[in-house]
């Protein structure tokens, strides 16, 4: 049913709990999970004398998550495949959903309510919405973000 799992993860997130939900659905069906990781283009486009350390920063720690998740999924007998890609989170995901043949996608979703929702938005609401495969969403606990 699922050959190819899309799981977008969060530069410097140390907690996804999506991961073992991807990996169960890759265990069951056999899929490869692809691992991908987008660097918001923002970064690169301030101005000033830190904001090269920043993106720099952001760069490394989002190569660090992607390797960390691959590796686990690797360990757990899992075929998986990482990328960090620049560009805006929803356009990176939507893009690697077609790149990828993803069948399905895992992704968390935060606690958010009320205003905190309205005002700060959510890329998996987004991708929920637009998305032209099947959503999994994985509530996580704010301290998790």
């Amino acid at each position: 049913m699922y050959d190819d799992i899309l799981l977008p993860v969060a530069p410097g997130s140390a907690a996804n709990a999506a991961v073992p939900h991807a990996r169960s659905l890759a265990e069951r069906y056999g899929a490869t999970v692809h691992v991908v990781s987008a660097v918001d283009t923002l970064e690169h486009t301030l101005a000033g004398p830190r904001a090269g350390a920043f993106s720099e920063r952001v760069e490394k720690s989002a190569e660090r998550r992607v390797e960390t998740v691959t590796e686990e999924l690797e360990a757990a007998g899992i075929d998986a495949v990482g990328s960090v890609i620049h560009g805006e989170p929803l356009a990176v995901i939507e893009n690697a959903i077609e790149d990828t043949g993803a069948d399905i996608v895992v992704m968390p979703t935060h606690t958010r309510t009320g205003l905190r929702r309205v005002l700060l938005g959510s890329v998996t609401e987004k991708v929920v919405r637009t998305s032209s495969v099947p959503v999994v969403t994985v509530p996580m606990a704010e301290s998790e973000a």
